[in-house]
């Protein structure tokens, strides 16, 4: 069947509009999600970077954060980059009082462990799930996974072994912002799973 994959981001907080930039030069019908009806009417669903323990406060402000829970549980494809992939693990590192998350990848992701914002930087990633060229990684106060059970596979090390890449089933959580750098191959990605689950034909490249 043909037609374009339904997938929103959540729009709460954060670089909404460079993944919804992204995912409609890939063909999608890509929208931004506020309510749990907007939620529904999408077959896949972006975190985006931002603050990871304010996206966890406003989701919850706004009905959201046990309706996506329960979408995650149903088997919705999902894709977090940098405060998206802190959301998507069941445990983490350095959370503030009362933080949550909307679980789902079984790992532990620590926060901002590469420090400030001033401490930012850029390399090439060596992803053999994506082939060749390596991709061009920003990482912004950027997390990073240190542990995953057996059913996680992690995608992308830096030299010093932390992953900041991983997958588990339909999920997907990068620490770094492909969004930013022109890089589409783990959106790519993350529509390859929503095309899996609706049975969407992916449009043609």
């Amino acid at each position: 069947m043909a037609g374009k994959a339904r997938v929103g981001v959540l729009a709460l907080q954060g670089d909404v509009r460079e993944h919804l930039a992204v995912l409609t030069a890939l063909g999608a019908d890509a929208r931004p999600v506020r309510r749990p009806e907007e939620l529904a009417a999408v077959e896949g669903l972006v975190l985006p970077g931002g603050e990871s323990s304010a996206i966890d406060k406003l989701a919850r402000a706004f009905g959201l954060f046990h309706p996506i829970r329960a979408a995650i549980a149903d088997g919705m494809p999902m894709y977090g980059t940098c405060a998206g992939l802190i959301l998507l693990a069941d445990r983490i590192d350095g959370a503030i009082v009362g933080q949550q998350t909307f679980g789902g990848l079984d790992a532990r992701v620590a926060r901002n462990v590469f420090g400030s914002q001033t401490a930012s930087f850029e390399t090439d990633l060596d992803v053999p799930a994506l082939g060749d060229p390596p991709v061009h990684a920003v990482f912004i106060r950027a997390p990073a996974v240190v542990e995953w059970g057996p059913d996680a596979e992690p995608l992308a090390s830096l030299p010093d072994g932390r992953v900041v890449a991983i997958e588990q089933g339909a999920l997907l959580g990068t620490a770094f912002h492909p969004e930013s750098t022109g890089e589409t191959r783990f959106h790519q990605r993350f529509l390859a799973h929503v095309h899996a689950r609706s049975g969407v034909d992916a449009p043609a490249s």
